[in-house]
């Protein structure tokens, strides 16, 4: 219940900084995309460093939560992310969120419970070796890049969508580095300090965080938003149950499960497709 709560404060943390997040990015222009100009007109906007300051404030709290529970469990109950993002968007904007929203939310959360209650995650007891870190590198970096790349075709939500992607994945391989610094937390500062696993973390969230303000300047929050708040607890489960050797429920219980992210799925589309929110997304 510890990991259940720190990671919900996650959520809104995160969702927090998004809004902000957004707010600024989206005042600039195409032509600093990809490059560090981006990030250095950001750095002198007030609200941007709000933003910066919710997510890193998430970003402990997401550290606690993986103290106390595995990839499995707390990544998907960063979901929330999601309709929490929706609800301060509209709160700062001043907008009445239209039943369909709620009912989103009800879903959203209705089918985050269901996956829970069926895949009952069980944390790993298993430390990556080196081999297995590499081969993770390998494939995420892999995936990135050639969504990165296909996203260079593409433009508005299309794009949007596909940048949230490659940050979720980002966040959830950060996530991953998360888990094993907190796992040298016991042995000692001495070990943590000279212990690559900190450092890795620190590099890949720096690496997500770039991604994710591409993909927040390339089009509306919530073409972005669903793609980010789906692919990371996607992703996290892999490199749970592949990486640390944790456990979701397999059997019948599949059923329950898909009928869960199912009903995430449907509740992520009423929202993105909600007229108010996106109205005020293209506007804020």
């Amino acid at each position: 219940m510890i990991a259940v709560l720190f990671a919900l404060l996650a959520a809104a943390s995160n969702a927090l900084a998004s809004v902000l997040q957004r707010r600024a990015a989206r005042s600039e222009p195409d032509e600093v995309a990809f490059r560090p100009a981006l990030l250095w007109a950001l750095v002198r906007r007030p609200v941007w460093l709000g933003g910066i300051g919710a997510l890193i404030a998430g970003f402990l709290l997401q550290a606690l939560a993986l103290s106390n529970g595995g990839l499995a469990l707390v990544q998907p109950l960063l979901i929330a992310e999601l309709p929490l993002t929706m609800i301060f968007l509209a709160r700062l904007s001043g907008v009445h969120l239209e039943r369909g929203v709620w009912v989103a939310v009800g879903a959203m959360t209705a089918g985050l419970a269901a996956f829970l209650g069926a895949a009952s995650p069980a944390p790993g007891r298993r430390a990556p070796s080196v081999l297995i870190w590499v081969i993770a590198a390998i494939v995420t970096v892999g995936a990135i890049v050639g969504i990165a790349l296909l996203s260079r075709s593409a433009s508005g939500a299309a794009r949007a969508a596909l940048l949230g992607a490659t940050a979720g994945v980002g966040f959830a391989f950060t996530a991953t580095f998360m888990k094993a610094t907190t796992n040298l937390v016991d042995k000692g500062m001495l070990v943590l300090l000279t212990s690559w696993e900190p450092y890795a973390m620190i590099v890949a969230g720096f690496g997500s965080l770039f991604l994710l303000q591409n993909a927040l300047q390339s089009g509306t929050l919530v073409a972005a938003q669903p793609a980010l708040t789906i692919s990371d607890p996607v992703a996290s489960i892999l490199y749970g149950v592949t990486m640390f050797g944790e456990s979701v429920r397999s059997g019948p219980w599949v059923i329950a499960e898909v009928a869960g992210f199912a009903l995430i799925f449907y509740g992520t589309l009423r929202l993105s497709q909600s007229h108010l929110v996106q109205t005020q997304a293209e506007t804020a």
